[in-house]
């Protein structure tokens, strides 16, 4: 089967899932696309498409939300994985409810939330003073959810 998994991350973190991801699939082919820099994909050549986007302001990247657009007829024809990166847990799941088309959630194989870092190295004066206020914290941390990957790998893997 071959797998395309297609994501835009901000700071590196949802590429870092996309990666987690790749690795720990089972069967076929995997190949890595981030959208930001690959605006046309092809997706006829690939049997599963997984899409990954970080959360900034409960809402997935823009560049993911247009590759949808653009695509759903054909992503209902595929096997579609969903997973987003952020840190605010408590809304994980309505972000995705809000964020991706019902008619591609109800269709995706599975659908996780991969918990998220706040990478202050990566961050500009502005994210950071954000990110103290809003968060409290006040150095980088990461709390990628292993148990989510895990759980979405099982989903994904099980014809």
């Amino acid at each position: 089967m071959n797998t395309a998994i297609i994501y835009a991350t901000k700071h590196g973190t949802t590429e870092k899932v996309a990666e987690i991801i790749k690795n720990k699939l089972t069967n076929g082919n995997t190949t890595l696309i981030n959208i930001t820099e690959n605006e046309s994909v092809e997706i006829k050549k690939f049997d599963r498409i997984i899409i990954g986007s970080s959360i900034y302001g409960g809402f997935i990247h823009k560049d993911i939300k247009l590759f949808i657009e653009n695509n759903m007829i054909e992503l209902l024809q595929k096997e579609v994985g969903l997973f987003t990166c952020g840190m605010f847990f408590e809304k994980a799941y309505e972000n995705i409810d809000k964020n991706f088309p019902e008619i591609l959630r109800v269709h995706a194989k599975s659908k996780h939330p991969m918990g998220g870092e706040f990478l202050f190295e990566k961050m500009n004066f502005i994210e950071r003073f954000l990110v103290k206020k809003i968060s409290g914290a006040k150095k980088s941390v990461s709390k990628i959810d292993e148990k989510c990957i895990e759980e979405f790998i099982s989903e994904i893997n099980n014809n």
